[in-house]
């Protein structure tokens, strides 16, 4: 007769903990990467220095601010510059390396985004001529500051009738037959202020291993585009939009921060030419509160504060 154990007196089974239930080992997942090493642009310990200035830069004198009628006979995107519009170009870029390198830093860049139409493209080059590569950081061709759509330029009367009508119509809500308004610039403006930010906060513009606060970054365009830009950067409304007046042919205006780290045109333009641009007092009076505001920081007696809406405010 064989003995047979019982269940409750048999040897427990040892597992070791590196194998499963049939002994077969197990592979262990690898431990999880550290947030720097998901993310590399956030291992620097403190915030990455904003770029000193956004200098905002309109193309040259090109064949189209001289005759109209290259409209009817040249794709806008293919007008070159005329040539006063490359001297533009050249003395626009000497007058920002005089103002980059006033600082007195040595370790000052430019980095630039454009336009991809022709006249951009050789006012960027007009302009690069101020600096050896050492000072360039990068350049990134960008299709969402170019030139508002203004549709069908090959009947040239029917576009100067087009043109009368926006004027009574409002240059913010206009849109060109099969072309485009301001609104519609402001729309994909949006889309390009949000890509900057987001690089301007992980310091995308900063060469490997540098974290210098003397990079600026000069964005090539279009005079209503580069409107459009300032008015969707400083949450301008569509009233004070209009108010504005056009940059001049290779003409600049430049955003550069102030003593809380905001950038306001009132650091390196006076309050007379911010008037001649087409500023009210409401606006400098905001552009006076950005030179020492922080990021993220809002300005309550500026737009937001409600009197210039309701009536019953004020």
């Amino acid at each position: 007769m064989v003995a047979i154990a019982s269940p409750s007196l048999a040897a427990p089974p040892r597992f070791r903990c590196c194998e499963d239930t049939h002994g077969r080992r197990r592979h262990r997942p690898p431990p999880p990467l550290a947030p720097e090493a998901q993310f590399p642009e956030r291992s620097m310990a403190a915030p990455c220095p904003r770029p000193r200035r956004i200098i905002l830069v309109r193309h040259g004198q090109s064949e189209g601010n001289v005759d109209e009628s290259v409209y009817t006979r040249v794709p806008d995107p293919k007008i070159g510059l005329t040539p006063k519009g490359w001297r533009d170009a050249e003395e626009c870029g000497l007058r920002i390396r005089d103002l980059v390198a006033g600082d007195g830093a040595d370790d000052w860049k430019v980095y630039f985004y454009v336009s991809p139409y022709r006249r951009t493209l050789e006012t960027l080059r007009g302009l690069g001529k101020a600096f050896e590569r050492s000072r360039i950081a990068g350049v990134r061709e960008e299709p969402r500051v170019r030139e508002q759509d203004f549709g069908n330029f090959q009947d040239r009367e029917k576009m100067r009738i087009e043109k009368e009508i926006r004027h009574r119509y409002g240059r913010f809500f206009y849109r060109f037959p099969n072309g485009e308004s301001a609104a519609d610039v402001y729309d994909r403006i949006t889309g390009f202020r949000e890509t900057l930010r987001a690089d301007i906060d992980i310091g995308r513009f900063q060469p490997p291993g540098e974290r210098s606060p003397n990079m600026n970054l000069v964005i090539v365009s279009h005079g209503l585009t580069l409107r459009v830009f300032l008015m969707r950067w400083y949450k301008w409304t569509v009233e004070q939009f209009e108010g504005l007046n056009n940059f001049d042919n290779g003409g600049m205006l430049v955003m550069q921060t102030g003593s809380g780290g905001r950038y306001s045109l009132l650091v390196h333009h006076t309050v007379e030419e911010l008037r001649a641009f087409g500023l009210t007092e409401a606006m400098l009076n905001d552009q006076m509160w950005q030179m020492t505001a922080k990021p993220g920081e809002l300005n309550y007696d500026f737009v937001t504060d409600g009197s210039s809406f309701f009536t019953h405010l004020v």
